[in-house]
């Protein structure tokens, strides 16, 4: 599995459905998912599932002129980081590995959810490879040489797959993903539906400097968790026994309320693409810190501040609705 930073072919995602999934908000939810999918697209294709007619009608309506491929294909929800393909690469071939998808532990709805990398695989003509296992690319971060970040709140959670220990995961990532390191952090923000996946905490900016948020108020619930992993990157190695370089990214300075709790929002969840960075952002007193912490770490890419308030009332932000296609021939299993 390439990092995020490497060429990539095309961005999929998937159109924003029904009012009642987004607590009223669908339209302020598909105003940002304009300017995201407008965005990307002027660096790299955007291949775009639609679940039903009144999607697509939209989706054509808003997006004329970028460059974006529509395909109708019922979807539960937008979240394609986790429900998607997690492609890979031997060479300059290209395929794709099809997890089990469950919502997150039988949370909400996946029927349709979990038939998305198969179709993936059929459109681009690619062999791919079928797991039992349940796994979710926002449970995930590759930071290449074979090295990669997960937290134990979500990949030991009982709802996923009870049976697999950290060395169980450490084998089945290795043999599936090439990754020859899988290190381990406590767990993720306040009421993350996905029980803290590491896509909305800590991010690698290239393979030997790590972004990972941090909440200065002592009294909130999100300081204590935050500062044990910002200790444990300190002390963590990855390949030739090097240290990373750390760097402090806090969250949001406000704390939002949705219809479900509390809401966690974080600037860790952006998407790398072809020559750009998009960077969530909330109306917040620490936007504009965020955008100026990161804009140093990726040298050659445009940095974008781009409005997810609305988009967090879903539980997520722009990587948890972006699944990169990496560059590559197809390979089809001769």
């Amino acid at each position: 599995m390439p990092p995020e930073w490497a060429p990539h072919a095309a961005t999929w995602m998937g159109w924003p459905q029904g009012d009642d999934l987004w607590f009223g908000k669908l339209r302020a939810v598909r105003d940002e998912f304009t300017a995201l999918v407008r965005t990307i697209a002027r660096f790299e294709p955007v291949q775009l599932l639609l679940p039903d007619e009144e999607s697509e009608h939209d989706a054509r309506l808003r997006l004329g002129g970028s460059d974006v491929t529509f395909h109708r294909r019922a979807i539960d929800d937008v979240w394609l980081r986790d429900s998607g393909p997690i492609f890979v690469t031997r060479g300059q071939q290209l395929s794709l590995i099809d997890w089990r998808f469950n919502a997150w532990g039988g949370k909400f709805e996946f029927e349709h959810d979990n038939g998305v990398p198969g179709h993936v695989a059929d459109v681009l003509g690619l062999h791919y490879w079928q797991r039992p296992e349940v796994f979710e690319g926002g449970a995930l971060e590759v930071g290449g040489a074979g090295v990669a970040l997960t937290t134990r709140s979500c990949l030991l959670s009982p709802g996923r797959n009870p049976e697999l220990s950290e060395a169980d995961y450490a084998a089945l990532l290795r043999d599936n993903l090439g990754l020859n390191k899988l290190l381990w952090l406590g767990g993720g923000l306040e009421n993350d539906h996905t029980d803290g996946h590491i896509d909305t905490i800590t991010r690698f900016a290239c393979e030997h400097t790590i972004v990972t948020s941090t909440e200065a108020d002592p009294a909130d619930a999100n300081h204590a968790v935050m500062e044990r992993n910002r200790k444990a990157l300190s002390e963590m190695r990855g390949a030739q026994g090097r240290s990373f370089t750390v760097v402090s990214l806090p969250l949001p300075a406000a704390r939002l309320e949705g219809a479900e709790g509390r809401l966690p929002p974080t600037y860790a969840n952006f998407y790398i693409g072809n020559g750009f960075v998009v960077v969530p952002q909330y109306g917040d007193a620490n936007d504009k810190q965020a955008l100026d912490i990161l804009r140093p770490l990726f040298p050659g890419r445009e940095v974008i501040g781009l409005s997810s308030r609305a988009l967090i009332e879903g539980g997520g932000s722009f990587h948890c609705v972006t699944q990169q296609q990496p560059v590559g021939a197809p390979w089809k299993g001769e």
